[in-house]
């Protein structure tokens, strides 16, 4: 049986700016050598000479945030309810609940990378991409959404690249029963810089992360800083994005990975 995984995230890593500087994360790296006074504090009577070759254990201290790298956010992040559309809204679920059989479904991949940076992806635009690729969407398909910012990463404008998603376009793929979407951007919104500059021009509030506040309406999660995005074709794949078990947090870390299977999984018709 033949098998193919395709990595979709980022690296976690100090020299890399994947975020605005103030959340960055930060990592220490401590050494086999440099572990050797914890090891020998929790084995009392050893000594240095005791360990193979002098070494203990290489190890890492790192500040984060749940946000941090590639991963899925929670309903909890966008708002403190979700589902109002039900006509009974209700607390939003956070990370350690969003149900297991979002974040491993068939995949559906939009591109998007011939919109300018800033630009709000509309439902309209949504459904001539889906006719384009001749995909008709199922429910609990985890859509992804390709843009300008995944050849952006690691250059100094990777958080103000890429277009973003709009209440429109996420409520069109929520109505149709998606639960989990993901982008290759810093947000599943446009750029906070192209937001700003619009709120400014026009007044309009509403413009306030409007992609993420459709959870408020449906209660959905999505997958930030995705990558590789482009080796992906339209559909045909399988993505596993299982968060981190953060208990009542608003976000959970992913290794996201794309699974090519012929032989064990159907096609997205």
């Amino acid at each position: 049986m033949s098998r193919r995984f395709v990595d979709l995230s980022i690296f976690l890593e100090n020299d890399v700016l994947s975020d605005p500087p103030p959340l960055a994360p930060k990592i220490t790296y401590q050494t086999h050598q440099e572990t050797l006074p914890e090891f020998m504090h929790l084995l009392p009577g050893t000594q240095a000479e005791d360990y193979p070759d002098g070494e203990a254990a290489a190890a890492e201290w790192v500040t984060l945030t749940t946000h941090s790298g590639t991963h899925l956010d929670a309903p909890y992040h966008f708002h403190s309810t979700m589902d109002a559309k039900s006509g009974e809204p209700r607390p939003s679920i956070t990370i350690d609940q969003v149900p297991l059989e979002w974040c491993f479904q068939p995949g559906v991949k939009l591109d998007f990378r011939h919109l300018p940076d800033g630009h709000v992806v509309s439902a309209a635009e949504v459904e001539a991409e889906l006719d384009r690729i001749g995909v008709e969407l199922q429910p609990l398909n985890i859509v992804v959404v390709n843009t300008r910012a995944g050849l952006r990463y690691g250059h100094n404008d990777y958080i103000h690249a890429g277009c973003g998603m709009g209440y429109e376009a996420t409520m069109y793929l929520l109505e149709r029963g998606v639960r989990l979407t993901g982008t290759d951007a810093w947000s599943w919104d446009a750029p906070f810089s192209y937001t700003a500059q619009k709120i400014a021009a026009t007044g309009d509030k509403s413009l306030i992360w409007e992609g993420h506040k459709a959870g408020r309406d449906i209660g959905y999660s999505h997958l930030e800083k995705l990558h590789n995005l482009e080796s992906l074709p339209s559909h045909g794949f399988y993505i596993s994005c299982f968060p981190h078990k953060v208990r009542a947090a608003s976000a959970g870390w992913t290794r996201a990975v794309a699974i090519f299977d012929e032989g064990l999984f159907c096609k997205v018709p």
